[in-house]
């Protein structure tokens, strides 16, 4: 079946889907906040940049769209019909990505808490944000925890800051080459 929109129109719409600020990612932000937990948004100085990072708690969150992100049983990720073969590379390589993202940011003793968009369905909002804050609360022992072994252990100190190092360079290198390519 072809595309009903032209090219142009095709363009605009899929250039009008935010990355950012979308609502899912301000829900939980407000609810958040209203519990009295402070964050900063987008850090990009960690691996997958999450979408709310709690250093406090060495917590990081990422609010995913069940569709773009691939939820697996969800209502909401149907695999288009036309073009079939690029959205489903698409969807493989986003998931390949937000694993290997969760695996660093393990890597650097952080915490990882995924929020799907069809959990923040207002029938079970509450739920999941009772949830999320529960994972936050444990977090912060495991967080205490590490903090006190890296104060005492120097060794495991140096280690801990060499393996951020290499895991750091690693992205850094890896985000020259996606935005530096030159076209040929």
């Amino acid at each position: 079946m072809p595309d009903r929109m032209t090219p142009e129109q095709r363009h605009y719409c899929m250039s009008q889907i935010r990355s950012e600020d979308t609502k899912p990612e301000m829900a939980v932000r407000r609810a958040l906040f209203a519990r009295g937990f402070r964050y900063r948004l987008h850090v990009h100085s960690l691996p997958g940049s999450p979408d709310i990072a709690i250093a406090k708690y060495r917590t990081a969150i990422f609010i995913n769209g069940c569709f773009w992100h691939g939820h697996a049983g969800c209502d909401k990720f149907v695999l288009p019909k036309t073009n079939s073969g690029f959205w489903k590379d698409k969807i493989e390589r986003n998931r390949k990505r937000d694993a290997l993202n969760v695996q660093r940011l393990e890597l650097l003793s952080w915490n990882v808490i995924i929020v799907w968009e069809c959990e923040l369905s207002p029938a079970c909002f509450e739920q999941t944000m009772a949830r999320v804050v529960a994972e936050i609360r444990s977090n912060r022992a495991k967080c205490l925890e590490y903090k006190a072994k890296r104060r005492l252990n120097r060794i495991f100190a140096r280690e801990q800051a060499q393996r951020h190092r290499e895991i750091m360079a690693q992205v850094k290198a890896e985000l020259t080459e996606q935005f530096n390519q030159n076209p040929t």
